[in-house]
């Protein structure tokens, strides 16, 4: 159902060289996002760091509350921290104004949304060149690479369309396809099958899966652990604070022995 490109490939440097591949492309030094609320400060990310590298697919999971969206936020270049240092490719945006975040938003950064965020009175094709749009890429340019990513995701026969004839599973393919337009370092992906059934779910997942191995970098938000373990590696942030950061079969394990833990506390009760 999908087309799929080359690999990306390290881009080379002044001397002709490949950069490192393992390269943090996004790095969180000591983040801290504090928000007021009266005389109490809530801590909503507390002291966080992380680092992602090109090629990578990491899931960041937690339950509501829990600070993963205030790392979206960060992460996204929507938000900047209290303190603390973020770096996207070795650039400090920690404090950069709103329109040099915006800037780079449009050149770094594909968003994948759960609610898809596509404009109604626009046709696909509008959709997906909206972010070319904004980049000030030239109208054929637009076009023909708008055309390339609804292909990628085996829309492009339906350009036409408008979002209301799509089924979600469609439509969020669209949200795919936009993110994918301006070849972006970095795929940030929010609950991107919050709003689909399991089997559309499954189909996007394993499209994801499929970008990652053509070399694309992406964070996925969730937090459901089930869609959290189809990453390559997870994050689990609880109160503000990374509590776990491994392989997606070391979170798999860890999660069965709570599972057996919480078991054999209940199991105990009930016996007492």
């Amino acid at each position: 159902m999908f087309g799929f490109g080359k690999k990306k490939t390290a881009p080379e440097n002044a001397n002709g060289a490949g950069r490192e591949l393992n390269a943090p492309l996004i790095e969180l030094r000591d983040i801290y996002k504090i928000y007021r609320m009266g005389d109490e400060e809530i801590h909503a990310s507390d002291g966080v760091s992380l680092k992602i590298r090109k090629g990578e697919f990491v899931a960041i999971v937690g339950k509501s509350g829990s600070g993963k969206s205030t790392l979206m936020n960060i992460i996204g270049a929507l938000d900047v921290p209290t303190r603390g240092q973020y770096l996207i490719n070795g650039q400090d945006v920690s404090h950069m104004s709103d329109d040099e975040l915006a800037e780079i938003r449009n050149k770094t950064i594909g968003f994948i949304f759960q609610q898809y965020n596509l404009l109604p009175r626009d046709n696909l094709l509008g959709n997906v060149e909206l972010p070319l749009l904004y980049a000030g890429i030239a109208p054929e340019e637009r076009k023909a690479r708008a055309m390339a990513s609804l292909e990628r995701v085996g829309l492009a026969d339906k350009w036409m369309n408008h979002p209301s004839q799509l089924s979600g599973g469609q439509q969020q393919r669209v949200s795919i396809a936009r993110a994918l337009a301006g070849d972006p370092s970095l795929i940030l992906a929010d609950e991107p099958t919050g709003a689909l059934d399991s089997r559309t779910s499954r189909e996007v997942l394993g499209f994801l899966q499929k970008l990652n191995e053509e070399g694309n970098t992406i964070v996925m938000i969730t937090h459901d652990n089930s869609i959290a373990v189809q990453a390559k590696r997870v994050v689990r942030v609880m109160d503000g604070k990374i509590t776990f950061d491994g392989t997606s079969a070391e979170y798999a394990a860890l999660l069965e022995d709570e599972s057996t833990r919480v078991k054999t506390a209940e199991t105990g009760e009930i016996a007492c």
